[in-house]
Order: structure tokens, then sequence, then C-alpha cells
């Protein structure tokens, strides 16, 4: 079970589920992560807190060597988080939506080089269309980048004191 758990943290796309249940009061829990550790039962701000993080795919996921990262301390933090966050993504988005790609090899082996981090490199690489030829579909980069802007704003919604 621990090495399941453990590579399960280790290798986030494979998705391997474990049910977990409360030894209190058998519902089921939520895969925090390795690095999770529970406050007090009667800690009812931390654990609405820990709700919140949950709620926006904040975990304590990690290899073990340095941790989760950064956690927000509370939904202040979160939602700076996320704003911040969002920003970047937008800032990814605005670049698809103006960048012009090259058309022959050679010209985009250059592009490539001098653009990669700030291009390529903000993708996953399953959203290139060849990667060994090195092509990136422009459509397809945007649509990413939309919905992950889409996604940090249902998570805002989904915090948000006026629901």
């Amino acid at each position: 079970m621990f090495r399941r758990r453990l590579l399960r943290d280790i290798n986030h796309s494979k998705k391997e589920s474990v049910e977990a249940k409360c030894p209190q009061c058998e519902g089921l829990m939520a895969d925090m992560g390795l690095d999770f550790k529970a406050p007090r039962t009667d800690d009812i701000k931390e654990w609405s807190h820990l709700k919140d993080l949950h709620s926006v795919g904040i975990t304590f996921h990690s290899c073990g060597c340095s941790g989760p990262g950064y956690i927000p301390k509370n939904k202040e933090q979160i939602l700076s988080q996320l704003e911040n966050t969002k920003r970047n993504y937008i800032e990814h988005f605005r670049l698809w939506n103006t960048i012009e790609l090259p058309e022959t090899k050679a010209e985009f082996e250059v592009f490539y080089q001098r653009n990669f981090q700030k291009v390529a490199g903000s993708l996953p690489q399953n959203l290139y269309k060849d990667y060994k030829k090195r092509k990136l579909d422009k459509n397809t980069a945007i649509k990413y980048w939309t919905d992950k802007i889409g996604e940090i704003d249902r998570h805002l919604e989904s915090l948000s004191p006026f629901k």
C-alpha cells in the first residue's frame, strides 16, 4: 500500500485511486499526499482551511525529497496564489495568441533555440504535434491556456464568499 501511494505521489500522470476510510466516521477520506499532517480533530478552523486547499487542488504530494512546496496558510493566501497563477496563464495565452510560428524546419530550429523557455517549455509534451520534429500547434496551445484559465476561474469562484 505504501509503495503504491509513493509511486502515485511521484508519478502524477498515473492516477491510481486508493480508497481510505476515516477511522471515526468511516466516510471516504481525501488523498492529501504523503507530506500531509492532520490537525487536531477539534481544530475546526484548520480543517476548514484544508477543505479549501483540497477544493482547489492543493495537496501535500511530493517525492519526499523537498516536500510539497508552498502551501498557503489561509484563504487570502490561496486566493492570492490563484490570482498570480491566473496572471501567469494569461501571459502564456497572450503570447500564444500573438506569436507567429515559423513555416520551415530550419526557421523553426532557430525559433525553438531562442524561444524554448518562453513558448515550448511552457507546454506539456503531449501538446506537440510531433515532438521529435519539434512542431507546435498554436490552436492547441491557445485552447490549453484557455482551459487552464477557466480552471483557475472555477477555483476562484468556489472560494468566493459571495457564492
